[in-house]
């Protein structure tokens, strides 16, 4: 049990909003492919699989970040009692999780087309690059947003559809989510982090950062409404496009740089905005 416990800790298995944050985009892709490619079986099927994909990827990449900021993570509030940084488990072992939650992911990815599988072997790429972000550039969150929302692409392919001005909107909706989102999500350790001189855009923007938050709001969905305008009338898809355009406007307002509890408040509310964005393609 103290094993399991630290494995759930170091895996965050227990805060499962980063698993379901990076789940949403690739059950958008496939709820929109759905309009056009019909199978409601393979539909299922592919939802369950990119669900397992998400949570096996996102805690191997939990485990990649911590390893790659151990000496960091020890010098902030918010992560030094992580197990890797605080000593409770060895590298040795971090890495054998690493190597078995991968293996298992790949298991999965190999239930796709060919194609399907060479985008998401190049996914790899991406999660193991992205940890290093934060010390060469202010906008490690826009990486995140190109690395989580690439399940939108993947999906799109496994449901054996060509690529169209669609899902391309509907890929960069998502990376200006994810800037937004992360942004919030940063502004909890903007303190510490300048003090160890890592980047990222809540320390670029501090000054101005509801603004930039709600530009990057505003982009998506100003994305969205180019995909769902000829949807938009007196229906639930405009009931649901509308609750989803009222939780960013409600998350600008209320997170605070200056209560870290009211941005992670902000940051989870984004769980339920992929639901219900979900929702809204699939109907």
């Amino acid at each position: 049990m103290h094993h399991l416990n630290i494995f759930i800790n170091l895996t965050r298995l227990n805060k499962p909003i980063g698993f379901m944050l990076l789940f949403w985009p690739c059950s958008w892709g496939l709820a929109y492919a759905f309009k056009y490619n019909q199978n409601l079986e393979l539909f299922i099927y592919y939802l369950v699989l990119f669900f397992l994909g998400s949570v096996l990827m996102r805690s191997a990449g939990c485990i990649v970040n911590d390893i790659v900021d151990k000496n960091f993570d020890r010098q902030v509030e918010r992560t030094k009692n992580r197990p890797i940084a605080s000593g409770v488990i060895s590298l040795k072992r971090s890495f054998f999780y690493v190597l078995t939650l991968c293996s298992l992911a790949f298991v999965i990815l190999i239930q796709f087309n060919f194609f399907t599988i060479i985008l998401g072997m190049s996914s790899m790429i991406l999660a193991f690059i992205y940890p290093f972000m934060k010390r060469i550039t202010y906008w490690p969150q826009l990486f995140l947003g190109l690395t989580f929302n690439w399940g939108i692409i993947m999906a799109w392919a496994a449901m054996d559809m060509n690529f169209n001005l669609e899902i391309i909107l509907l890929y960069f909706a998502a990376i200006f989510w994810t800037l937004g989102y992360d942004t919030i999500y940063g502004v909890q350790d903007m303190s510490d982090d300048e003090i160890i001189g890592l980047k990222s855009t809540a320390i670029k923007f501090k000054n101005n950062i509801k603004l930039f938050v709600g530009t990057s709001y505003a982009i998506t969905i100003f994305f969205l409404f180019l995909i769902l305008y000829n949807k938009i009338g007196v229906n639930i898809i405009s009931i649901l496009f509308i609750l989803f355009i009222s939780l960013k406007i409600f998350q600008i307002f209320y997170f605070d740089k200056k209560t870290p509890q009211k941005c992670l408040n902000a940051f989870k509310l984004n769980n339920l905005s992929g639901l219900v964005l979900f929702l809204v393609f699939v109907i």
